[in-house]
């Protein structure tokens, strides 16, 4: 299919036929939406992809999936619409498309040009500072990070607004977040619907695997940034500078968070080079592999540094972590990142029509 329009009226082909057999009604959230909307517009279509989570299940259950004529693949269509969705809510989102069908070339040429850049505008050992700081200034890693930092998070955060917008949600409430929050954090939609887990990574067995690794993954990540605003904290409010010790809360923090990073990135990465390649989107595949691969960069080239604090590797170190760190953030909006906002997004709309049903 050559056009936007072309998958949404493919989705839209393909879900008149689920919501007229009802099989997979208990599956995800996406079939209980799906028998609710009356037209299936565009918008409609934007807010079943979000709700998607490609567990897979409905694929496998499907008595019309190929080779049968009807053709019924969800997953695909879905994650399809889906990616179209995010490059029409994300500034600058389409121009990105190299990283997505090029993810690990663009994502290891722009890690490594940073680490290069880094390196070669480090400090002098000796020239002031403790530990990293002896090799790279506190000022130059502020000032390379914060914009780096916030000018992602603004595009995100732009595309939700429109997002909302765009699938005519209604007033946000503390309600509607509250229950989305809990839903996400159980990941609910990778449950299978009777909570044995979905079949991403084999047909013919279900299994919880995908969701804990998402878990260790999502935790992981918070616990290392919370390790960063924790030494922000103690750097600026509390006035101590790092190096910081084992028990501390940077340390012990981003110790943790760095594990758990670590494993449920690798895993995330075997599930994806096991699974069915035609039951997503594959023209991002390379895209969401690398940001995957990357996620396990920050947090294996984290330990590494740690691990060769004051000898001769810790600048090389430093400067392949920052990199990763660096390139993490300039491609948030355009990586797999984005999805858990938009699903939650989309998790907040369901509470929204759940709560209050229109008539």
């Amino acid at each position: 299919m050559s056009a936007p329009e072309d998958r949404q009226r493919e989705l839209r082909r393909q879900l008149t036929l689920c919501r007229a057999c009802k099989y997979c009604d208990g599956y995800c959230d996406v079939f209980p939406a799906a028998g609710r909307m009356q037209s299936l517009l565009s918008a409609d279509l934007t807010q079943l992809a979000s709700l998607c989570h490609n567990c897979r299940g409905c694929y496998y259950s499907c008595q019309y999936a190929p080779p049968h004529a009807f053709g019924v693949n969800l997953p695909a269509i879905l994650a399809e619409v889906r990616s179209d969705s995010w490059d029409r809510l994300i500034w600058l989102r389409r121009h990105m498309r190299l990283f997505q069908t090029r993810g690990l070339f663009v994502g290891l040429v722009l890690a490594l040009g940073i680490a290069v850049i880094l390196l070669l505008s480090r400090t002098q050992p000796h020239a002031g500072g403790n530990d990293i700081y002896r090799y790279m200034s506190h000022a130059m890693m502020v000032t390379v990070f914060v914009p780096a930092f916030l000018a992602p998070i603004a595009l995100v955060i732009g595309g939700l607004h429109r997002y909302f917008r765009d699938v005519g949600a209604g007033p946000v409430r503390l309600g509607h977040v509250r229950t989305a929050l809990i839903r996400g954090m159980r990941l609910d939609n990778l449950s299978g619907g009777q909570g044995q887990g979905c079949n991403f990574e084999d047909q013919g067995r279900y299994s919880d695997f995908r969701r804990k690794l998402h878990w260790a993954t999502v935790v992981g990540f918070l616990l290392c940034f919370a390790a960063t605003a924790a030494g922000t904290i103690m750097h600026y409010a509390m006035h101590l500078p790092a190096p910081y010790g084992l028990a501390s809360p940077p340390k012990l923090l981003g110790a943790v968070g760095g594990v758990l990073l670590a494993v449920g990135a690798a895993g995330l990465v075997l599930l994806k080079l096991r699974a069915d390649r035609g039951l997503g989107d594959a023209r991002i595949w390379s895209g969401e592999l690398a940001f995957a691969l990357l996620l396990l960069l920050i947090a294996t080239s984290g330990f590494a540094l740690w691990g060769t604090s004051g000898t001769r590797l810790a600048p090389w170190f430093l400067a392949v972590h920052l990199g990763s760190v660096l390139t993490f953030f300039v491609l948030l909006p355009y990586s797999k990142m984005v999805h858990g906002a938009f699903r939650l997004s989309a998790l907040v709309v369901e509470a929204q029509h759940q709560r209050e049903p229109k008539p």
